[in-house]
């Protein structure tokens, strides 16, 4: 049966080069670095750009603008406070919304 099984041989480990682990820390490193980097171009940077947008968008917000929330209502801006939105979804059904939870501006005329 030892035909089936391979036969192991003891080695010993080769004796160490002085200086040949020099550099072997910062190769290393190399490629999580490279990972961050990418992480930070294709989804961070992206996410910090729509975010800014989208505060942008909600700070130009006034009354009579058509807007969608994030709930999926869409209506017509009735009265703004500094945290808040009074929406008209119908006429005269008016809801309360944070002005955050607006998603977009539709182009007048929509509704």
């Amino acid at each position: 049966m030892s035909f089936l099984i391979a036969e192991v041989h003891a080695q010993t480990a080769p004796a160490p080069v002085p200086g040949a682990q020099m550099g072997a820390g910062w190769e290393g490193l190399l490629f999580p670095i490279g990972l961050l980097v990418v992480l930070y171009f294709f989804m961070i940077r992206p996410q910090i750009k729509r975010q800014k947008e989208h505060k942008k968008m909600v700070d130009a917000l006034k009354k009579g603008d058509e807007v969608q929330t994030a709930g999926g209502l869409m209506g017509k801006v009735k009265d703004l406070d500094d945290n808040f939105a009074t929406v008209e979804i119908a006429q005269g059904v008016d809801v309360k919304i944070r002005r955050a939870s607006v998603e977009m501006v539709m182009p007048k005329g929509t509704l």
